[in-house]
């Protein structure tokens, strides 16, 4: 884990921690690296409830709530799945802020309109989401690195 994300992990603390908030994340492509990068952070407990691994399409169904029809119609890397993804942690949990990544990271994987490196990403606090859909360059560990990095960064926004 590089220095800048843990930079970055613990700016998230200290601005959640400010606001008495509590953190939920949904990760598919990550694979759980921004709960790993979060709870690095000593003192993480104060201010993080639970991750959501859902890599899985019947995974984000029956832990998150995620409709299948969603799925089906727009497919798994999609903002309104991220969306649905971060509601459903916030649902599923005791946080009040959520956040949430899908895409794909590669080699494989690409279709049309959505290149290796496509991630959809959401944060919620139950009253407003916002999400993002951007195209990293790079291999998977790179892919996934940078969604790590704009899933803290985006946070940091959020909560501004």
């Amino acid at each position: 884990m590089t220095n800048d994300i843990l930079d970055l992990a613990a700016q998230v603390g200290r601005a959640l921690q400010a606001k008495g908030l509590l953190l939920t994340t949904a990760e598919s492509c990550t694979g759980g690296g921004v709960s790993q990068a979060i709870t690095e952070i000593a003192g993480s407990t104060g201010w993080f409830d639970c991750g959501f691994v859902t890599y899985s399409n019947a995974s984000k169904t029956e832990l998150l709530d995620v409709p299948a029809a969603l799925i089906a119609q727009l497919g798994t890397v999609s903002e309104e799945v991220a969306a649905a993804m971060a509601s459903g942690a916030l649902a599923n949990s005791n946080a009040h802020i959520a956040l949430s990544t899908t895409g794909i990271a590669g080699p494989t994987g690409a279709v049309p309109g959505k290149p290796v490196g496509t991630v959809c990403f959401g944060w919620s606090d139950g009253e407003h989401t916002h999400t993002e859909r951007l195209v990293f360059a790079g291999d998977r560990q790179g892919v996934r690195e940078q969604t790590v990095v704009h899933a803290l960064q985006g946070l940091l926004r959020f909560l501004n």
